[in-house]
């Protein structure tokens, strides 16, 4: 017998094992999201994927489906939450969308237009925040780290390196490399590795690549998120 959840009243088969956000993604049902990935270890920071199961919080990508589970994702007091907490993001960095060359493929961006973001809501921190060119082929702008950790376990999990971690708290957090200089050229991280591009902003980008896609012809500028996302990560699971 399948075992079945409910989301916004709807019934979605599941399978043994799977998180509900696993679950919903094989349904067509579009969760928000920021730090989820189906290739790696699911962390719950970003918080947009955040529903309700049987009256309870929970991260969708963290919280396993349960026969039975009764699940709200589309209501207007979740989109209000997800769309303060995108603000947030917005104004804890420095993101200047018309002049980064990540804007049209920028998840960030895109999750912004679908939750119908209109202003940043809270003042903007405009934190010190440095960049690091340091390496010949990738670099790094702290500006636009939202801390999803992606790049964190993309270069665990599949590069099998460990270039980038998270340090400090509250207002110090930052991204670190694994070097004594704090540089990136002094890491092993190369430009083909996994970790070098699944940033979901403009955090890190590969040398010598911006504009080669003009803006208007770029992932987002012709297709919305949910669209982009569940294509995607539906293509993942069956490889």
């Amino acid at each position: 017998m399948s075992k079945l959840i409910t989301i916004d009243g709807n019934t979605i088969p599941f399978e043994e094992g799977q998180t509900i956000m696993e679950a919903a993604t094989a349904a067509g049902v579009y969760i928000p999201h920021l730090c989820h990935h189906p290739e790696f270890t699911p962390h719950g920071s970003c918080k947009l994927c955040t529903v309700k199961v049987n009256g309870r919080t929970c991260s969708a990508c963290t919280f396993p489906a349960v026969d039975g589970q009764d699940v709200l994702n589309n209501t207007q007091e979740l989109t209000d939450d997800r769309r303060l907490i995108t603000q947030m993001l917005f104004v804890e960095g420095n993101h200047f969308c018309p002049s980064c060359e990540k804007t049209g493929n920028c998840q960030l961006q895109a999750v912004a237009y679908h939750l119908n973001m209109l202003d940043n809501h809270f003042p903007l921190f405009y934190p010190n925040r440095e960049l690091d060119a340091s390496h010949a082929e990738v670099m790094i702008d702290h500006n636009r780290c939202i801390f999803c950790t992606l790049c964190v376990r993309a270069s665990q999990q599949k590069d099998g390196k460990d270039v980038f971690a998270i340090s400090g708290r509250g207002l110090n957090k930052h991204l670190i490399v694994n070097a004594q200089s704090g540089l990136l050229k002094d890491t092993d991280i190369e430009a083909t590795d996994q970790a070098a591009h699944i940033c979901p902003t403009g955090a890190i980008l590969i040398k010598r690549t911006a504009y080669q896609v003009p803006i208007g012809e770029r992932i987002y500028d012709h297709q919305q998120i949910d669209q982009v996302s569940l294509a995607s990560e539906n293509s993942q699971h069956d490889k």
